[in-house]
C-alpha cells in the first residue's frame, strides 16, 4: 500500500512562522504588519502567498485590518480587559488589595524566571527601564516607567504566557500602579522604601538569583498593602477628627 505524503501548503508554513511571531512577542499586540514587499523578502516568498497567510491570520481574529491603513496585530486580552465589568473592577475600593494579591504571583513568578534564564540583552532592557522610574517627575509617567519595568521583567521570564497575560492587563496595572502611589508618596519615608523595593528586586534579577529575585517582588508588593491599610486607617481617623471639630 502507497501513502502519499501531503506537502504543506506554502502559505500554511508561512502562517506558522507569523503565528511564532506574535506568540513570542516579536510581532506585538497593536503592531503593524510592515508592507507586503517587505515581509516577502524577509521569508523570501511570493506577495500572493504571503497575502494567503495573512488572509488566514484575519480569519483566526489574529489580526484586523484599518481602511487604507495597513494591517495591524490584535490584542484581545486588552480587549478583554477593557470590558465594562472590569472597568468597574477597575473603580472599586477593594479592587487595589485584589489587584496586589494577583500581583504577587505574577510578578513574583516573573522575577522567579526573569532572574533564572534572562539574557544579558534581557538585562539591559531591565535596567534601562529600572533607570527610567527614577527620571520621571510627576505621578502618571512615573506609575508608566514603573509598569514598563515590570513588563521588562516579564520578557525577561521568556515565558510567553505571562508576557502575554502582562502585556494584556497592562493598562489596569498601570492605573492600579497609579492610584498606589497618589496615597502612598505623600510620605518621604514610604516613597523612599518603595524605591529601596525595587532596587533590591533589580539587582536580585539582573544578579541572577532567582529565589530572591521571588521574594523581593512579594515583600515590595507586602509593604505596599501594608502601607495602603495604614494610610486607609489614618485617613479615618482624621475624618473622625474633622466631625468631631465640625460638632463642638
Amino acid at each position: 500500500m502507497n501513502f502519499k505524503i501531503k506537502t504543506a501548503k506554502l502559505s500554511d508554513i508561512i502562517l506558522e512562522q507569523l503565528e511564532n511571531m506574535i506568540l513570542e512577542g516579536s510581532l506585538a499586540p497593536g503592531q503593524k504588519l510592515p508592507p507586503e514587499r517587505e515581509l516577502a523578502k524577509q521569508f523570501e516568498v511570493s506577495r500572493p502567498s504571503l497575502r494567503e497567510a495573512i488572509q488566514k491570520l484575519e480569519v483566526k481574529g489574529l489580526v484586523y485590518r484599518r481602511q487604507g491603513g495597513g494591517t495591524y496585530i490584535k490584542n484581545q486580552l486588552e480587549e478583554g480587559m477593557t470590558d465594562p465589568l472590569f472597568e468597574l473592577i477597575s473603580k472599586h475600593p477593594e479592587s487595589q488589595f485584589d489587584l496586589l494579591e494577583f500581583r504577587h504571583a505574577l510578578e513574583g513568578i516573573s522575577a522567579y524566571y526573569a532572574a533564572l534564564r534572562g539574557t544579558e540583552t534581557d538585562y539591559e532592557e531591565v535596567k534601562l527601564s529600572f533607570n527610567q522610574i527614577g527620571r520621571e517627575t510627576d505621578l502618571e509617567a512615573t506609575a508608566k516607567a514603573i509598569n514598563e519595568f515590570h513588563f521588562a521583567v516579564a520578557e525577561a521570564s521568556h515565558n510567553v504566557v505571562l508576557l502575554h497575560l502582562i502585556r494584556g492587563m497592562s493598562s489596569l496595572l498601570e492605573q492600579s500602579i497609579l492610584e498606589n502611589l497618589t496615597v502612598l508618596v505623600e510620605k518621604d519615608s514610604v516613597k523612599a522604601q518603595l524605591a529601596e523595593h525595587r532596587k533590591t528586586l533589580f539587582n536580585a534579577v539582573i544578579e541572577g538569583q532567582p529565589v530572591k529575585a521571588r521574594e523581593a517582588s512579594n515583600a515590595h508588593l507586602a509593604f505596599i498593602e501594608e502601607a495602603l491599610l495604614k494610610a486607609g486607617k489614618e485617613n479615618s481617623r482624621i475624618k473622625r477628627s474633622l466631625r468631631r471639630t465640625q460638632q463642638n
